[in-house]
């Protein structure tokens, strides 16, 4: 039975670039830029959720917007719920998955990582993924990052500018680089 380079590196495999799958990842991604041309060109919302469903296989709800441009790298691995905010120059690299519950609302230049290096430099080319899930009702603020392997929990906030390196715990407030809980919501 074959695997693929995407089901292998969700599967938790560090791949090196030398891999003689390695040019899918290069093939899906130009694929997918292609598209996003498309999507980024259009100021009809219903148009962005058409092409938007065209780069994941999968439509956006009707209840919840991406304003453009938005960018993916690989789009397949990118599950969006119903009710979703996402703002203006919102990046999401998703080979790991990312996975956004219901009622999440997304700032501006959000950035949404799953992919990563080793750091030991003669490993450095190889590439790793981890899944990020925000849950419902979370709000990401503005120019945030999310790393690989994180989980934001249900009516958690964000704060702008924050990089979020690990797990955030329901009803709380992160803020910082890393992001540090500064506050619960009751």
């Amino acid at each position: 039975m074959s695997t693929t380079i995407f089901e292998r590196l969700q599967a938790g495999e560090a791949v090196p670039y030398t891999d003689p799958q390695y040019l899918d990842i290069s093939e899906f991604a130009t694929r997918t830029t292609q598209l996003l041309v498309g999507l980024n060109a259009t100021p009809d919302v219903e148009e962005v959720r058409k092409q938007w469903g065209e780069i994941t296989g999968q439509p956006l709800d009707s209840s919840s917007t991406i304003q453009i441009p938005v960018y993916v790298n690989i789009g397949q691995f990118t599950r969006i719920g119903k009710n979703v905010y996402i703002n203006h120059l919102c990046s999401m690299l998703d080979m790991g998955t990312i996975t956004i519950e219901d009622d999440v609302l997304i700032g501006p230049k959000v950035n949404i990582l799953t992919e990563e290096h080793p750091v030991n430099p003669a490993e450095r080319k190889a590439l790793s993924v981890k899944p990020v899930v925000i849950k419902r009702n979370a709000w990401i603020g503005a120019a945030a990052t999310i790393l690989p392997g994180v989980t934001v929990g249900e009516n958690s906030i964000v704060a702008a500018g924050a990089v979020v390196n690990r797990d955030v715990p329901d009803n709380t407030v992160v803020a910082g680089v890393p992001a540090k809980v500064i506050k619960r919501i009751d």
